[in-house]
Formats: C-alpha cells, sequence, structure tokens
C-alpha cells in the first residue's frame, strides 16, 4: 500500500480524501494558493505545500506546481478530488511519466469520457441510449442558432470539457442561443481552458438520475445503484438522495448494466459515475460520464456501506474489488444537502466573507440514524471569491425516505451559520414542499415552485403557536437575567410579568405563562395551551426545546423588544412586549425602505466583465446592462424596466460590493 498521497484538491473534499488516508495509515499531503493559507485541508495533512496566487488557473490547476509539489514531498499516488485536474488526461499522463500513481482511471478512459462529444459517440457504439444531438463542435454564435433550430428548441448548450453546472445554458430561442453559446464558450475558457461548446435536445420534465460504478485493474465492474439528483438550480446540484423514489428494480439494473458496460468499453478503473436523463415513462438517456469521484458520493456510501475512497486508492494500488455485484445491497435511504456560501433572498448570488459563527449540528451513527457533515472550512475562516461555493455536505441517513428527510430537517434546523449568506433556509424548505416529500420532482422543480425567487417561508399558523409559546418562555428567562444582572435584586427574584403579546410574521398572540421548575405552561387567550421546556440560557444562540412532548430547534439572535428567530426555512423577527407595549407599538409607522429603483446595484462582490450600455442610451425591459463574475460564474444584469441610463459608474475590471451602484437611471 502507498505510504504518502498528495490531494490535487482543496476544502471539503480534501478533507474528506485526507480522513479515509489517514484511517488506512497513509500519509498525506496538501497543496494551497495564498487564499488557503489557512485553510482546514492544510491543517488536517501531515504535509502542505504552497502552489502560487488565489486564482485556480494560477495555483491548483497548473501541472508543473503540482508535480514539484510531488517531487519535493515525494508522495506516491496522487488523489485529485473533483473539479481541477481530476478529469485533466495530460495531468494523469505527467504523473504516469513520473512514476507515480493516480487514484483514478487511465489517460485513455479520461479522454474518451472526458469529452462529451466523444463520450456520446462511444456510448451509442456500446448500447446506451443517448440524447438527441449533433456531435459536431460550434463555430460560433450563429452557427449555435442554425444547429438550434435544426435540433428544435428548447436545446442545452454545453461546454465540451464541463461539468457541475459550469459553462452550460439552456436556449428556449434564436437570441438566448447566442447569447447563451457566448457565456458558456467565455464559462468554459476560464474554468476548463478549454472553450468548445456543443448542443443537444434538452429534454423537458426530465430526472437527472446518475449511476456509480466502480471498476479494478482486473476487469472487473460493479455498480453500486444509483441518486436521484434532480434538485438543481443553474444545472448546479442542490439536493441529492441515494435511492431514487423513482426508478423501480428493473429500471435500475438496466441503467447499472448500461453503466458498467460503457466503463468497460473504455477499460475504466476507479470510482466513476454514468449519468443519465429519465422521462416519466422511465427511458433514460445518457448525458455523460464523470470519471471522478462525485460529490454526492456520501449518500450511495450511507445506503452501501462502501468508503469510495478507499475502493478508489485500493484499486489505484493494483488491488481486485473484493466486492461483486451479487454483494451490493442498498439499505435504508440517505440526502445530501449542499450547504452554499449563496444568498437565497438575492436571487442565491455569491456570498464571501468571514464566518463569524459555523457551528454545524453534531455528527452520530445510531442505529437507525446517521447525521455527516464533510465541509473544509472553520468558524472564523474566510470564504474567498475565487473557488466554488461549496462549504458543506450535510447528510442524513434513516430506514425510510420519511426518516431521512425528518431527520435533515432537523440537522438543517441545528446548522448554525453566521457572517455569510447561505442557503439553509431555502434547503429547509425544500425538505417541508409536498411536492418534494411526495417524491414528485424534476429538475425544473426549483424553476417552477420558485418562479420568482425564494422570499423565505410562511409557517402555518400551528407552528406559529409552537414558536410564540417557545420564545414567550424564552424572554421570561432573558427577563430574569436581566434582573440579576442589574443588581435591582435584594437576594431575591424580581417580579417578571406573566402576561405578554407576542407578535410575528403578521400575527399578535397574547398569552400568559405559567411557570415552574421544569418548564413553562403557556396559555393563549382562545384557550389553547403549550408545554415548554428547555435548558436554552439566554444568550445561546441555538434553542432546542420539547413543545409538547415534539421537538423544536430555534436559531436565536437579539433584535429590539424580542428576537430574530430562523427555523425551517423561515427568518422571523418576533416582539415580546406587555400588554400595554403591545398597543402602543400597534399604533407606530412601519418604516419605509429607501428608494433605489433608479439604481442597477451590484447584487454580490464580483469583478465586472463587460458593461453593454453607455450613458444617454435608452435600454429595454430584459435587456442585458452589464456581467458580473464571481465565484467562476457569470451573471448577467438586466433591466427591469425601460429606462434612459444617466450615468454608468463602474466599467470592466472594476471589483465590486454587495449593493455598489453600477449605474443609474432618469
Amino acid at each position: 500500500m502507498f505510504k504518502k498521497i498528495l490531494i490535487a484538491n482543496r476544502g471539503e473534499i480534501a478533507c474528506r480524501v485526507i480522513k479515509t488516508a489517514r484511517d488506512m495509515g497513509i500519509e498525506t499531503v496538501a497543496i494551497y494558493s495564498d487564499a488557503d493559507r489557512n485553510a482546514l485541508h492544510v491543517q488536517m495533512a501531515d504535509e502542505a505545500v504552497h502552489i502560487g496566487p488565489p486564482p485556480a488557473n494560477e495555483s491548483y490547476i497548473v501541472i508543473d506546481k503540482v508535480m514539484e509539489a510531488i517531487r519535493r514531498t515525494g508522495a506516491e499516488a496522487v488523489h485529485p478530488g473533483y473539479g481541477f485536474l481530476s478529469e485533466n488526461s495530460k495531468f494523469a499522463e505527467a504523473l504516469e511519466a513520473e512514476g507515480v500513481a493516480f487514484v483514478g482511471p487511465p489517460k485513455g478512459a479520461i479522454e474518451a469520457m472526458g469529452d462529451k462529444i466523444t463520450s456520446k459517440k462511444i456510448a451509442q457504439e456500446a448500447g446506451v441510449s443517448t440524447v438527441p444531438g449533433v456531435m459536431g463542435l460550434i463555430e460560433d454564435a450563429e452557427d449555435a442558432v442554425k444547429i438550434s433550430r435544426e435540433i428544435g428548441y428548447p436545446v442545452m448548450i454545453k461546454a465540451s470539457a464541463g461539468g457541475g453546472g459550469k459553462g452550460m445554458r439552456i436556449a428556449w430561442d434564436d437570441d438566448e442561443a447566442r447569447e447563451g453559446f457566448q457565456s458558456s464558450k467565455n464559462e468554459a475558457a476560464s474554468s476548463f481552458g478549454d472553450d468548445r461548446i456543443f448542443i443537444e435536445k434538452f429534454v423537458t420534465q426530465p430526472r437527472h438520475i446518475e449511476i456509480q460504478v466502480l471498476c479494478d485493474q482486473h476487469g472487473n465492474g460493479i455498480y453500486l445503484g444509483e441518486r436521484e439528483c434532480s434538485i438543481q438550480r443553474r444545472n448546479q446540484k442542490v439536493i441529492e438522495e441515494a435511492p431514487s423514489p423513482f426508478l423501480d428494480e428493473s429500471t435500475r439494473k438496466a441503467m447499472g448494466e448500461q453503466a458498467v458496460a460503457l466503463a468497460q468499453a473504455v477499460d475504466y478503473t476507479s470510482a466513476g459515475t454514468v449519468e443519465f436523463i429519465v422521462d416519466g415513462d422511465k427511458n433514460f438517456y445518457f448525458l455523460e460520464m464523470n470519471t471522478r469521484l462525485q460529490v454526492e458520493h456520501p449518500v450511495t456510501e450511507l445506503i452501501t456501506g462502501v468508503d469510495l475512497v478507499e475502493q478508489m486508492i485500493r484499486v489505484a494500488n493494483g488491488e481486485e474489488l473484493g466486492i461483486r455485484q451479487a454483494d451490493v445491497t442498498l439499505t435504508g435511504w440517505a440526502i445530501e444537502s449542499r450547504l452554499y456560501a449563496e444568498d437565497p433572498y438575492r436571487g442565491f448570488l455569491p456570498s464571501i466573507g468571514r464566518l463569524t459563527r459555523y457551528r454545524p449540528p453534531q455528527e452520530l451513527s445510531v442505529e437507525g440514524a446517521v447525521v455527516r457533515n464533510d465541509t473544509g472550512v472553520y468558524e472564523g475562516g474566510e470564504i474567498s471569491m475565487f473557488y466554488d461555493p461549496m462549504i458543506a455536505k450535510l447528510c442524513t441517513w434513516g430506514h425510510t425516505r420519511g426518516e431521512a428527510i425528518e431527520a435533515m430537517r432537523n440537522a438543517l434546523d441545528a446548522f448554525e451559520v453566521e457572517g455569510i449568506g447561505h442557503n439553509l433556509p431555502f434547503l429547509s424548505a425544500v425538505m417541508d414542499h409536498p411536492r418534494f416529500i411526495s417524491g414528485a420532482i424534476t429538475t425544473a422543480f426549483i424553476a417552477e415552485e420558485y418562479p420568482d425567487g425564494f422570499h423565505g417561508v410562511e409557517l402555518h399558523e400551528d407552528t406559529l403557536r409552537r414558536i410564540a409559546a417557545s420564545v414567550a418562555a424564552m424572554h421570561r428567562l432573558a427577563e430574569i437575567r436581566r434582573s440579576r444582572v442589574s443588581g435591582r435584586m435584594d437576594n431575591h427574584e424580581r417580579h417578571v410579568g406573566t402576561d405578554w403579546v407576542v407578535t410575528l410574521q403578521g400575527m399578535r398572540f397574547a398569552v400568559t405563562i405559567k411557570a415552574d421548575k421544569e418548564g413553562s405552561t403557556i396559555r393563549f387567550e382562545d384557550g389553547g395551551q403549550l408545554r415548554v421546556s428547555s435548558d436554552w440560557t439566554p444568550g445561546d444562540q441555538l434553542a432546542v426545546l420539547d413543545v409538547d412532548g415534539a421537538p423544536l430547534v430555534l436559531k436565536v439572535g437579539k433584535v429590539s423588544g424580542g428576537f430574530r428567530i430562523r427555523s425551517r426555512g423561515a427568518d422571523l423577527k418576533v416582539h415580546v412586549r406587555t400588554p400595554r407595549q403591545a398597543e402602543l407599538a400597534a399604533l407606530m409607522p412601519e418604516k419605509q425602505a429607501p428608494d433605489t429603483s433608479r439604481m442597477l446595484l451590484c447584487p454580490m462582490p464580483g469583478l465586472i466583465v463587460k458593461v453593454n450600455v453607455a450613458e444617454g442610451e435608452e435600454v429595454q425591459e430584459g435587456q442585458a446592462l452589464c456581467t458580473v463574475e464571481a465565484m467562476k460564474m457569470e451573471n448577467i444584469l438586466r433591466a427591469e424596466r425601460k429606462a434612459v441610463v444617466a450615468k454608468v459608474n463602474a466599467g470592466p475590471g472594476d471589483s465590486l460590493a454587495v449593493d455598489d451602484v453600477i449605474m443609474e437611471f432618469e
């Protein structure tokens, strides 16, 4: 077995590989850029080598720099993780020339499957069902329009060397085909150093289901079930689960056998994933093969009990698979939620900054439940604009899909993140969405269910009552604490009132609190009551309560006259007042937000790539105004209405912060 492995990656996947290598008794080497000098993967590894400036094209994907780190440390093998150089055949070739093992497939398989056009031809020859499309490369935007018309809209414009949603656009008409071609080409060039583009038919109402394969160097190949990856935004997976709630055993077997046949057609070794689109009639079509470890691999590990990273290392060491297809069993259900540094209230735009608070739920593995969090950050660490915005993968397992979902709900509620915008509220909202719960999902789920973006969650009245009762009990404790701190107690507790009015989400609850040593009974004016108990103390930012025998987890912040409460995807300002205070508060006018309708504000920290208009120009609704690049993604900002540009405050190359004024209108 190898004695030392270098991980040619960063973030959570580097940490993930280090954990398995450590369990196998293998020393690890991390590489890092200037931006990652204090990163978690650097701290976890036995050794670390600096390889350059923050941009990936000056550090993590520079083959010569990675090779020099290998030589300096004497690493015998390299695990590439995913992204960066994981599917770069030139990197695999360089390792082979150096006599260093690549923990991945051979160069030929990477070349054959890494290029979407070539892989589709091979899939057809191997008898794998494929999506209709044009296999040739696209010359320019007008060629893209011509081909799109021939295939028939809608079409998918893809980077040939793409992955992770980069360099991918859906076009529904000629204008979108032109624009999508150029954006895909630009993203592909910056992310992969390869700007080749191709086009295929976009299958409407599809499910994205992928098969995990594992092959050794001795001709053995198996599949380890499927993963449902249909909850996507901008073609980037957000929530995955295994198995799929849609497939039956015969479809699973057919997909699995085709996936293994494709892998063996290119002499594939190591772990890999064959991705399919599946329609409502369970017809499936080959999309691509990812010749690497997938981001969502933990859900497969949780239902099969197979450590895929360990298997990859053993295969790279020349060992034969110790698992046969008959040995593969799928037990229970697993769900993965990707925690992104993205603000769901700003159209999921990237967010950067320091993690002032980062407290994941406690990981556990007990009979009937598993909570796992794969992460590459820590409290006090910096989220950089230079890399992918994913900062953690929260996974849960249960005996049934319902149990896995409930475990995920509780884990999301207990996940504390402050300092950056993040998508935890959105993830919680999905877990409670009836369509997700039913399993009736497609890749259009987010677009269909949140067509105007995510604006938070409106909680049902029964949930609001539970929160109101809990916050009233918490407010009582805070009042007692305040009296003690103020010194206004003569060795006895100052009397704290029992009658309060709780307002939240536009609703008003008048309550009376009767407290004892075990908790509080909260009586509502309509005669209903709830029993609340907890070990919460004022100042704690997480409250785990029992409300009438059912758990309730609240993230707690302080606001004037009450609390900021976040639970189940809702972000609430909860005010607790005496009856007289509530009477007066009802007479106060609401503060009006400033008028920014005549300004184009930068929605995220980023770099201005292009300005499409000039001062004095009349623009139409929907017209592209400028392009902002952040976290490797191009974001086109458009006019919300017809207007005349009065002033342009920023130009290409300018770095802007959130809400910086890009341009003003008359």
